[in-house]
């Protein structure tokens, strides 16, 4: 037995990720343990979780993998800061402290994570073949062409390759400070979002807008050739130098400063967001047909912050010149964690790969999972009100007709699911059909901005009927945006037409209007039975009770707090919001009836416990 522990830490999102004899055991990220998002620091929780998961102690392991290399990221930092010399001394002496107590001290800093019980050999990958790696090894396809784009690894930010058989090899680059992740992040930015999450916010809030700066974008800010690859002006930014993503030089050119975070949203706003979302799906398709004629390979795989870009993702899939796409789950920096696993076993130790029909991230459940004890017990503890089924038929035809009635219903079943997407583990659950369904989940439930769509999924059978999509297309990972199909649309009025930026949220445009986006898009999950039986089953017997395979999935969690992990975390959000009933396991609670409620003040101070981005 080879047991390999891969680790992604102090930078964003720190994971751990456990492969043994080449299987994807388990891979968690640390800020669903902390309930502090995008936790940067040691993955202690995670590392413990992933040993308990495989039963192993640190002693048995027989690697240990970071997914970067730490002194030639230091290298860039200390000649990005002389480059910029005095000007970037502020950003500089915040850095440092960091660095000097823990990122340049990693050996040490693993060793202490378990428990000074590891003696073997430790791994540092690099950043991007990190990326390709977590890309490539679980796909489907013996052999792919690679793209991995994100804000920035050591010195990469972007790269090119081929994955063959049990290798991948990177071929080409676009280097720091030119990075697509980072001119994306500063968009975000500037627009008042929080950089590094916040990315999700822009991409929602695109179609609202009109394009107007892309040329402006085009023309001052990124030179883009016909390959993808581009150079930034760096006039217009100060993320090299400064504690800000943009410069005053950005301010004069999009028409003054930034907006302020939790200010109203205005049109500029809207157009800086469908603008940069317009170039970034330009440089992405440019990009995917340039390492296409190099590699004259059918099948893509994707990874990096860049490859979340679910909407440029679809452009990629529907006028790229591949027959197949599959994009990490987990494409962030927590992927990385089990990008460096898979690397040690199948390019340093050159362990086979044998891909089938079928990816083997395991539907990308790979985290925590609870029994029905464990659950009656932490229920019985706070003394919740709550009936227990027998089976699961009787669980989703419960469920079912919940969810039928407009019930929006906490769905907490399994294992955890590993990456930025509640992929039917921890979910919150709503009918598609239903035109308040959006701002009710938006304002009562998630406490978010109002113009943040809702992802569907469907029974991969039916996903033809109602998106632009291939017949049996295969979207497991909701990282595919897709036209609704023109059948479901609704005739577009003379108001319809005229509605200007937020105005659009008014109008219902399909028979499936909460998951259809104001320009008819949606973010498309697909559900099979191999990958989710639970779920399959419940979205087939809502599918017999209303005829529609379509509901509304969209991640347990409110604002500015991770994902649920364990049950005590899906009780205390249930009771924090207007969730109707909560699904734990076999055991189903109705809000009406529990004894223990909460007002607005007890879920201000709970609010406030958080930071609101």
């Amino acid at each position: 037995m080879t047991a390999i522990l891969g680790l992604s830490a102090y930078y964003h999102d720190s994971a751990a990720a456990l492969v043994v004899d080449g299987e994807i055991v388990a891979a968690a990220q640390e800020e669903r343990f902390t309930r502090r998002k995008h936790d940067y620091r040691f993955p202690q929780h995670a590392v413990d979780y992933c040993l308990a998961e495989a039963r192993l102690a640190p002693e048995q392991l027989d690697y240990v993998a970071f997914y970067d290399k730490p002194l030639a990221k230091f290298e860039r930092l200390l000649e990005t800061y002389l480059a910029f010399a005095p000007l970037g001394f502020r950003s500089f002496r915040k850095a440092m402290p960091l660095w000097l107590s823990q990122k340049l001290h990693l050996p040490r800093e693993m060793k202490r994570g378990l428990a000074g019980r590891y003696a073997g050999p430790l791994v540092f990958t690099d950043h991007h073949e990190s990326h390709a790696a977590s890309a490539f090894f679980p796909s489907p396809f013996d052999e792919a062409a690679i793209i991995t784009f994100d804000g920035v690894g050591e010195w990469s930010t972007t790269c090119l390759g081929v994955g063959r058989g049990n290798r991948v090899t990177l071929t080409h680059e676009i280097r720091f400070p030119h990075s697509l992740g980072l001119l994306y992040s500063a968009f975000t930015y500037f627009t008042g979002f929080r950089v590094n999450s916040g990315e999700y916010k822009l991409m929602g809030l695109a179609p609202y807008g009109t394009p107007v700066y892309k040329d402006l974008i085009l023309e001052k800010l990124v030179d883009l050739k016909e390959d993808g690859s581009y150079r930034m002006d760096m006039r217009y930014f100060n993320y090299c130098q400064g504690l800000t993503m943009t410069s005053r030089a950005f301010e004069r050119l999009f028409g003054g400063p930034p907006r302020k975070p939790e200010s109203p949203v205005t049109q500029r706003e809207m157009d800086l967001a469908a603008s940069v979302q317009a170039v970034t799906e330009e440089i992405m398709l440019r990009t995917a047909r340039h390492v296409h004629r190099q590699t004259g390979l059918k099948n893509l795989v994707m990874a990096g912050g860049v490859a979340l870009n679910c909407v440029g993702n679809g452009r990629i899939l529907r006028e790229g010149p591949f027959e197949r796409l599959w994009i990490q789950p987990a494409a962030g920096d927590a992927g990385g964690a089990l990008g460096a696993a898979l690397f040690v076993w199948h390019q340093l130790l050159e362990k086979p790969r044998r891909p089938g029909g079928m990816d083997c991230q395991r539907g990308s459940f790979l985290g925590p999972a609870y029994s029905d004890d464990e659950i009656a017990e932490l229920l019985d503890r706070h003394g919740a009100v709550y009936s227990t089924c027998a089976d699961d038929d009787e669980l989703c035809d419960l469920v079912a007709g919940l969810i039928a009635d407009g019930k929006v219903v906490g769905w907490f079943q399994g294992r955890m699911e590993f990456g930025p997407r509640a992929l039917g583990a921890r979910s919150i659950l709503g009918d598609a059909r239903n035109r308040t369904m959006q701002s009710v989940m938006n304002l009562k439930i998630k406490f978010r901005e109002s113009f943040r769509p809702f992802a569907p999924i469907v029974l991969r059978e039916h996903v033809h009927e109602y998106f632009e999509m291939r017949p049996g297309e295969d979207s497991p990972y909701m990282l595919l945006v897709a036209p609704v199909a023109e059948s479901v649309r609704q005739p577009i009025g003379a108001a319809q037409q005229r509605a200007f930026g937020i105005e659009k949220l008014r109008y219902c445009r399909s028979s499936i209007p909460a998951v259809t986006h104001v320009d008819y898009s949606a973010r498309v999950q697909t559900v099979d039975r191999a990958r989710h039986p639970l779920l399959h089953k419940l979205l087939s017997r809502f599918y017999q009770r209303t005829g529609c395979p379509v509901m509304v999935n969209t991640s347990f969690n409110v604002r500015s707090e991770p994902i649920v992990c364990t049950p005590e975390d899906a009780w205390r959000c249930f009771l924090m919001t207007d969730m109707d009933a909560l699904v734990l396991g076999r055991h189903v609670l109705s809000k009406e009836s529990q004894r223990r409620r909460v007002g607005e003040e007890d879920r201000r101070r709970h609010l406030a416990a958080f930071a609101l981005d």
